[in-house]
């Protein structure tokens, strides 16, 4: 039997095929979960359609996550297909560009600072109080995907790091309050991947390569291995995970001086 036979998850955040959120959606339904999908906006609808078609779905609903009311619809709309889902994947973060260059202090802004907490971790909450209701009694799960510069500063991820910082924080509290409901929340910090939303990252390319020459392995991780951990998280072999912060980076997160 497959680790994810027989359960629904909702996919939050797929804008490309090369991102972590398509790696995960591509290793959940190998996995046999049925998939459903958001979009943000109307320029992004017949991608995601395309997408989610590729995987053996129909159900694409929009969603701007900075809206509370859009968030509430997409419930709605996807009570239209099912009475209950299991899993929800949260792979959404967004910070100007300007905050992401340079020296911390000299680019970050009140209004950065805030767009980047709200998009990339209050999103996260957001979503998770309007699914709980349709994810109760399921042996839930929930994913959301951080990076080590929540943990440590990094040359020009600057107010990101900050608010993955809130994001890995907004993991545990979630976790002791849906615990009682039998739904798990988890994060997966990924080394880096040259992805879309990565690209807007000053330095990606060097960064790159200096994870390929001091990380155990040697290389970079990619989004399917990204998606094979996601998998299992949120399957039944990880019932008695929760509150974690789990590292798929090639073992770059636990070297000090090389």
């Amino acid at each position: 039997m497959s680790l994810l036979e027989g359960k629904r998850a909702l996919i939050v955040g797929v804008a490309s095929n090369r991102s972590i959120a398509y790696g995960i959606a591509q290793a959940m339904r190998r996995e046999g979960a049925d998939l459903a999908f958001t979009y943000q906006n109307d320029k992004l609808r017949g991608r995601v359609e395309k997408f989610a078609a590729e995987l053996g779905s129909d159900i694409t609903v929009p969603c701007d996550v900075s809206s509370d009311s859009e968030i509430q619809k997409v419930f709605e709309h996807l009570k239209d297909h099912w009475d209950h889902f299991d899993i929800l994947i949260h792979s959404v973060a967004f910070a100007p560009r300007e905050q992401l260059e340079g020296a911390y202090l000299d680019s970050v802004t009140r209004e950065g600072f805030l767009m980047a907490h709200e998009i990339s971790s209050y999103s996260f909450t957001a979503l998770a109080g309007a699914a709980r209701s349709m994810m109760q009694g399921r042996q839930g799960a929930m994913l959301t995907l951080s990076y080590i510069g929540a943990v440590r500063a990094m040359p020009n991820y600057n107010v990101m790091g900050v608010a993955k910082a809130s994001l890995e924080a907004n993991v545990r509290y979630m976790a002791s309050d849906l615990g009682p409901e039998g739904i798990r929340v988890n994060a997966i910090s990924a080394g880096p991947i040259r992805t879309l939303a990565a690209s807007g990252i000053k330095g990606l390319r060097g960064f790159l390569s200096h994870v390929e020459e001091v990380s155990p392995l040697r290389r970079n991780v990619t989004t399917g291995e990204v998606g094979n951990v996601a998998a299992f998280l949120c399957s039944d072999f990880a019932s008695a995970v929760t509150g974690e912060i789990t590292y798929v980076d090639c073992g770059y997160s636990t070297v000090g001086a090389t």
